[in-house]
């Protein structure tokens, strides 16, 4: 009778922009070979069918799930496979063990071996994915319209004397922006037009973004109100901080298996840094610091103007925590709440919202 064990496949892949390639071991370990494909769809089915030569695969353990592996990843769960998303190696091991994409396949695939690596990638094939792509462009959006209005601030401050004074004087970003971008330079034949050329420009610029930016909120709003209608009346959480936490679970938010799960990745929980007889812990800097950034934000937000926060400050305070301990336990308990409204949506996020 055969061994269950040593029949079992598992594969590991290094991914790239053109090629990928794939490392086949044994549920014992044993390395069974070696494979290269292109980055197409048909590369994909002759690796699935490599790996299935040798027998039944429990796994794909996949380095970039979330880049150049994504198609991989997509076509290999569309089949119902097990899809691992497998961390780079650290620096230490690799010097140790060298540098090689047959090398870096077969750590992939020892990773999910040994359970080093055991959570499932993200699907994105759904409204999560959506909202991916559009807070993207509205991120890269906002940066290009601040450094567009630090600009023009800049040029206005260093233009000619006379339209200086004509524009230093203006209140309010738009009714300066439409100003400026109502100027009429003319011939660039002097500082001045061509100040004011800079100045139009950059000012249409400005404008242009703004109602880019816009248009993408709403899109936004409706997607994120469809995926996530409870959380849009929880105090201090926007449609920002929502679509940032989607996008952090995925459209498979049930690879989540716990709220402490979720707040390691997002960075919120406590690291112990205990030695001899000292017993302590230390802030957490690893994990999704855009999300750590948007769950800051609603823990700020609630201890300036919500009731039950103000109240749990005050408790907290009593019992001699600092207001930076005490951000953090709320930080804690706000990733708490969106876990059981996103991943567990049956359970509701009364408790840990009264909590917070």
């Amino acid at each position: 009778m055969h061994d269950t064990i040593s029949d079992t496949v598992i594969v590991g892949v290094d991914t790239h922009k053109d090629l990928h390639v794939a490392v086949a071991i044994t549920g014992l370990g044993t390395p069974l070979g070696t494979f290269t494909v292109p980055v197409t769809a048909a590369g994909y089915r002759q690796l699935l069918q490599w790996a299935e030569a040798f027998g039944p695969v429990q796994a794909f353990g996949i380095e970039g799930t979330g880049s150049y592996g994504a198609g991989l990843s997509r076509a290999l769960r569309s089949k119902g496979y097990r899809v691992i998303e497998v961390d780079r190696p650290n620096r230490r091991l690799r010097r140790q063990r060298g540098k090689s994409d047959a090398i870096d396949a077969e750590a992939a695939a020892r990773a999910v071996l040994s359970g080093e690596a055991r959570t499932c990638a993200k699907s994105g094939d759904g409204a999560v994915e959506m909202i991916r792509h559009l807070k993207i462009v509205r991120d890269t959006a906002m940066k290009s319209r601040t450094q567009a209005m630090i600009t023009l601030k800049t040029l206005i401050v260093n233009a000619p004397q006379d339209l200086r004074e004509q524009f230093i004087t203006i209140t309010g970003r738009i009714a300066l922006v439409r100003a400026l971008a109502a100027l009429r330079p003319g011939l660039i034949n002097s500082t001045t037009a061509s100040a004011k050329t800079a100045l139009r420009m950059l000012a249409r610029r400005w404008l242009s973004l703004n109602a880019e930016i816009r248009e993408l909120d709403d899109a936004l709003e409706v997607l994120v109100r469809q995926k996530a209608p409870s959380l849009m009346s929880s105090p201090g959480i926007a449609t920002g901080t929502i679509a940032e936490m989607l996008i952090v679970l995925g459209d498979n938010p049930e690879r989540i298996r716990s709220d402490a799960a979720l707040a390691k990745l997002c960075g919120v929980c406590p690291i112990p840094a205990s030695s001899g007889k000292t017993t302590r812990h230390r802030l957490n800097r690893g994990g999704n610091r855009k999300a750590n950034a948007a769950l800051h934000r609603v823990a700020v937000v609630r201890m300036r103007c919500h009731p039950a926060t103000k109240a749990y400050i005050e408790r907290r305070t009593g019992e001699g925590k600092s207001l930076r301990d005490i951000r953090r336990c709320l930080k804690r308990y706000i990733a708490r709440e969106i876990f059981n409204s996103l991943c567990r949506p049956n359970l509701g996020n009364g408790q840990a919202s009264n909590a917070a």
